[in-house]
């Protein structure tokens, strides 16, 4: 049946409605988009948990519970944490200042004019100067940053209720909210499963898996700057746990420039223990507790995983190291769940069986 002019005209009337509905919803939401970004995150990571208070107190006690053990887990390393970058700014500033009137050491030196002599690019007659210039550009980066969360508390602490509030609640509701999700993908029942399946296992690679690695990397790595007697350990830790996340190279960005530059400066023990530890230890964290916290759920490729991280981390902020690779899997999947859809929509019916 012919639909008439007026019946189009009221259906694309009620479409417009509903895009600039979702349009003013974007505009509600979006101040909020990193603290419920992250609550849905945390949601995902922490629903075993959930389920399983679930089962013995209800569904809201346990979204009380899991949200408060959250809270703990969230709040306490990160004010430990900022208290020690806090305390150890001076002496990273003291640092970057002095690092170009430092004598260069003679090994040192003598590889640099090497290298200058064999590169056509311009590079400056002391290597301690580039040092120095590279150092502060990632303090000048870093600092501000560091210094504007702390000095908004009030956003900081805004930001963090509202994410554990919309935890709580996505913790609670969070089985209608996958129902919904179901009923929304236009695809059969097998591949609805298949990417939320993905998705869910990709969060948990993610936070689970990726964070507790980097944390722990980060914290053996400062342990051992702090025994070896470098200045800021704290800095060198969270510097290794930001580059854990990195594939491929990892934490060997901070410590194989330092065990290098002890290596030519004559301070070899220094250099093989570092050395020594940072592919001994630091590198077989990932090989040994990876594995044990994925077991066996989703891995993602590398070169994906790079490119989340450095497009999330510019669209979306820090977020975007875990929304990034998030984002780019879950595209991969519903492009792979449509194609599948057209190939099945295009084969010809299978013929009916012969009756025996």
């Amino acid at each position: 049946m012919r639909r008439s002019s007026t019946e189009r005209f009221g259906e694309l009337l009620f479409y417009a409605v509903v895009l600039l509905v979702a349009y003013l919803a974007f505009l509600v939401v979006r101040p909020f988009f990193a603290p419920l970004t992250w609550a849905g995150i945390f949601a995902l990571a922490l629903h075993p948990t959930w389920r399983w208070l679930s089962t013995r107190t209800g569904a809201t006690r346990a979204a009380l519970l899991t949200t408060f053990g959250a809270a703990l887990l969230i709040i306490g390393p990160l004010t430990a944490v900022v208290s020690m970058l806090l305390g150890e700014l001076p002496v990273v500033v003291a640092f970057t200042k002095q690092l170009p009137s430092q004598a260069t050491p003679e090994r040192v030196q003598v590889v640099w004019d090497n290298l200058r002599a064999r590169i056509p690019a311009a590079l400056p007659e002391d290597p301690t100067q580039l040092l120095g210039q590279a150092a502060q550009s990632v303090l000048g980066y870093v600092a501000p940053r560091l210094g504007g969360a702390v000095a908004d508390l009030a956003s900081t602490i805004g930001s963090l209720f509202v994410m554990l509030f919309a935890l709580f609640f996505l913790l609670r509701d969070g089985d209608r909210a996958g129902q919904v999700i179901r009923r929304l993908l236009p695809f059969p029942e097998a591949e609805r499963e298949r990417l939320i399946r993905t998705t869910h296992d990709l969060v948990i690679a993610s936070v689970g898996a990726g964070l507790s690695v980097a944390a722990v990397q980060g914290l053996i790595g400062g342990l051992t700057f702090w025994a070896l007697g470098i200045g800021a350990p704290s800095a060198w830790g969270v510097a290794m746990a930001i580059c854990a996340v990195i594939p491929v190279v990892g934490t060997t960005l901070i410590w194989g420039p330092v065990a290098l530059w002890w290596l030519l400066s004559g301070e070899i023990v220094k250099a093989l223990v570092l050395a020594g530890i940072g592919v001994g230890v630091i590198g077989s964290v990932d090989n040994l507790l990876r594995p044990f916290l994925l077991s066996g759920r989703t891995s993602v490729n590398g070169l994906v995983v790079f490119i989340g991280l450095l497009g999330g981390l510019t669209a979306f902020g820090f977020v975007g190291l875990v929304l990034g690779p998030i984002v780019l899997v879950t595209a991969g999947g519903l492009l792979d769940a449509l194609t599948r859809q057209a190939r099945r929509a295009s084969e010809p019916p299978p013929e009916d069986m012969p009756a025996e």
